[in-house]
């Protein structure tokens, strides 16, 4: 079995060192979040753990500091469903922050029954895409005063079943769960797709990335006949330090070897959606998202 799992999740390792570098990771206090604050942590960066449970994130931030001899790491509260939050985070950041290298934007919702953010946005897409794409919005400025800086958002092979529901992204007319995660999981490639275009003259790269099928918390919304096929195959879903290896290949992998804008599997570079790649629907999607937010992002 062991054998049979080796030639379908690849191992990777890197002794790249981060010491002097700044990096927030979202949804920090639980799975591929905190494996990769983790990594990073190991590697001598400073880590803010972005939680949206400070009880949790805080344990978070112990474990770390327990299991990393030196760890820099450190919890603040962010609740990607309510704009005034993210907008409180960003000011946190500007005020204790002198520079910011990695902004890994992990968090998200999986599969959840309809429900509404604090400002009235279907959840899985108001935190999974426009949470992160505010959070970006707003720490843009120091990301460009960091450079050369990252951005890396988490995505999902679920963005191939996606499309953007732009005469229904509140979910209203007619929701499903599966489908509104896909939708979300298509926003994060196409805005990093935008975004790259956008930043690449001031430094800023940015990469989406899939982490591979992985037993976390985030599927805990999933119900039968799923649930009994996760644990049928359960020997073959990735831990969560395996599915943050193509997260920190994006975040320590020299730039010049890497494509911004790309999409990143088992770290390597793959081909995303035919609809991830519709640069029509990436920027009537970068226009939606401003107006929702209501900022002004050229």
């Amino acid at each position: 079995m062991q054998a049979v799992r080796s030639l379908i999740i690849p191992k990777w390792s890197s002794d790249v060192h981060l010491e002097g570098k700044t990096a927030i990771v979202t949804g920090a206090n639980t799975g591929i979040g905190k494996e990769t604050a983790k990594d990073l942590a190991s590697r001598g960066a400073r880590v803010i753990l972005a939680c949206r449970d400070m009880a949790k994130g805080e344990q978070a931030a112990r474990d770390i500091m327990r299991e990393v001899k030196g760890a820099k790491v450190v919890a603040r509260q962010l609740d990607l469903s309510d704009t005034k939050s993210i907008c409180l985070f960003a000011e946190n950041i500007y005020n204790t922050e002198k520079a910011l290298h990695y902004l890994i934007n992990n968090a998200g919702v999986a599969i959840c029954p309809h429900a509404m953010t604090v400002d009235g946005y279907e959840m899985q897409f108001g935190v999974n895409h426009l949470g992160h794409f505010f959070l970006t919005f707003l720490l843009l400025d120091l990301l460009k005063h960091s450079a050369p800086s990252r951005v890396i958002n988490v995505s999902s092979s679920a963005h191939f079943m996606g499309k953007i529901q732009f005469d229904d992204l509140s979910g209203e007319k007619d929701y499903h769960p599966v489908r509104a995660y896909a939708q979300s999981k298509l926003a994060n490639v196409l805005f990093t797709r935008e975004l790259a275009k956008r930043t690449e003259v001031v430094g800023v790269m940015a990469y989406s990335v899939d982490p591979g099928m992985v037993n976390t918390e985030i599927t805990r919304h999933i119900r039968q006949p799923l649930v009994d096929i996760f644990k049928t195959f359960g020997f073959l879903l990735k831990t969560s330090a395996e599915g943050a290896y193509s997260i920190i290949y994006c975040t320590v992998t020299p730039e010049n070897q890497l494509l911004t804008g790309g999409y990143y599997k088992d770290c390597a570079i793959t081909e995303s959606s035919r609809a991830a790649q519709d640069d029509g629907t990436a920027l009537k999607l970068w226009a939606v998202s401003c107006h929702l937010l209501g900022i002004r992002w050229r």
